[in-house]
């Protein structure tokens, strides 16, 4: 039966698919982690309240990628080169989703119409972050080599999606609501088209790693269609309202201290 559990257990059961999934993974958290480092150094006067939580988001996404290389060295591997078609942070950022990287290289402090863009384009991939660690939690959770990181990675997932409702609502209600909807949908949009076609690119290495049959690349390229489908339908709605979180102050504080990654 081809499941989400049988897919993950086969890729993690082979070291060349576990080597390069880990490997995407470790290099878009370190990526965001960047990101946010760089937005954190850059905040507006007007936004400098925010400066702390952004670089506590910067320092879980770093220590994802962390995370993911010492899963590697747990099982004598090194990281691969991510192949440029399943780098879903380069190809958003291509896409003109988020800041531009080039904006953030430079030292000249950002907009407030800046952070509005960044925390849009963040509820919206910590929307997809969150949920897809949901699903390595719900069948990984108590994995001997992988649950503690995948524990540890999923809370920190929801935080950062509850730390972007509590900071776009906030904004909204200082008369950015119009701008943070019509950025929401833009992102949500660009990000599913995105997402299909990162997950058809990591499919397709995938297949060509444990030397799946044609008949199999193209049953995962379908299920892979059938959810854009319905994402473009209307499943990226989900992706674009804005509630109060449970957890409030999610990012408040320094990041916990791990001397122990996985």
């Amino acid at each position: 039966m081809l499941s989400a559990k049988s897919l993950f257990q086969e890729i993690l059961d082979d070291d060349a698919a576990f080597r390069l999934f880990c490997s995407i993974a470790a290099s878009g958290e370190s990526q965001g982690g960047w990101e946010n480092g760089r937005i954190a150094a850059l905040v507006p006067e007007s936004a400098r309240g925010l400066a702390p939580r952004i670089a506590r988001h910067g320092a879980d996404e770093d220590k994802h990628g962390r995370i993911f290389e010492a899963l590697l060295r747990k099982r004598g591997l090194k990281p691969v080169e991510v192949p440029p078609d399943t780098d879903y942070t380069m190809l958003l950022e291509r896409r003109g989703i988020g800041l531009a990287h080039d904006k953030l290289k430079a030292d000249r402090p950002l907009t407030e119409r800046d952070i509005v863009t960044y925390l849009a384009h963040s509820r919206v991939t910590e929307q997809r972050a969150s949920e897809q660690m949901r699903l390595l939690l719900r069948h990984f959770g108590d994995h001997p080599d992988l649950g503690r990181a995948v524990r540890m990675i999923s809370h920190d997932e929801d935080n950062h999606l509850a730390y972007c409702h509590e900071e776009l609502l906030r904004l909204a209600y200082r008369g950015h609501g119009r701008t943070i909807q019509r950025i929401l949908r833009e992102s949500a949009l660009a990000e599913i088209r995105i997402y299909r076609d990162v997950s058809l690119a990591v499919m397709a290495h995938m297949g060509r790693v444990l030397g799946w049959s044609a008949a199999r690349n193209a049953l995962l390229a379908a299920g892979i269609h059938a959810l854009y489908a319905w994402e473009r339908a209307v499943g990226w709605r989900r992706m674009v309202t804005l509630e109060m979180p449970e957890r409030r102050d999610a990012l408040g504080g320094p990041a916990p201290r791990a001397t122990e990654l996985v």
